[in-house]
């Protein structure tokens, strides 16, 4: 962990060489559930998921599409506002075409809803949800999530790709960011 953020994290909650071996496994997973199954498309949620789903897709062993989506529901908060806006579409057709929507984190739920359903109004062929962190007891709206990679307790977590408030992004290992910090942020 980078010295200058220890202040702000209360603890290392995955260390990063276990999110690499997890990664591999559900790099694993995903090739065989695909094996026949046709053209695959990953779309990342950025900014997020970008670490995890670039990571991700080398460990898959097929050839993929990427492309990646923006969407906001927290805005600089550390609390959803409940309405989800995307910022950034994709940028192909995905009719005919299995996705596989790659977040960071699965929380409530609604974004990936409000995803899934975009997408398959879309023609996708099929949507499924991989997630490197799923937090289910924060869940509102029922979401099936098909690859999880670790499930998280109820606590406020960066690194590896997520942040508060654009930072901690960098942190190479999944971390608690200590309450009194992004308390005395609101």
């Amino acid at each position: 962990m980078k010295s200058n953020l220890n202040d702000a994290i209360e603890k290392v909650l995955i260390p990063r060489s276990e999110i690499e071996k997890r990664i591999a496994e559900l790099g694993k997973e995903i090739t065989e559930e695909y094996k026949d199954k046709g053209e695959l498309v990953v779309v990342g949620i950025l900014r997020g998921a970008a670490m995890f789903m670039s990571n991700l897709a080398l460990s898959i062993d097929k050839n993929v599409g990427i492309d990646f989506m923006s969407v906001s529901s927290y805005g600089q908060s550390s609390e959803s506002s409940g309405t989800v806006r995307i910022l950034k579409d994709l940028e192909e057709d995905v009719s005919g075409k299995n996705i596989l929507i790659v977040e960071d984190i699965v929380d409530s739920g609604r974004t990936l809803n409000y995803l899934i359903k975009i997408l398959q109004d879309r023609d996708a062929k099929s949507v499924k949800i991989a997630t490197l962190l799923d937090k289910e007891d924060r869940r509102t709206s029922y979401v099936k999530v098909d690859f999880v990679g670790f499930k998280v307790p109820n606590e406020f977590i960066v690194g590896y790709g997520l942040d508060y408030a654009q930072k901690f992004r960098n942190v190479e290992d999944i971390c608690v960011l200590k309450k009194s910090f992004y308390e005395k942020e609101i």
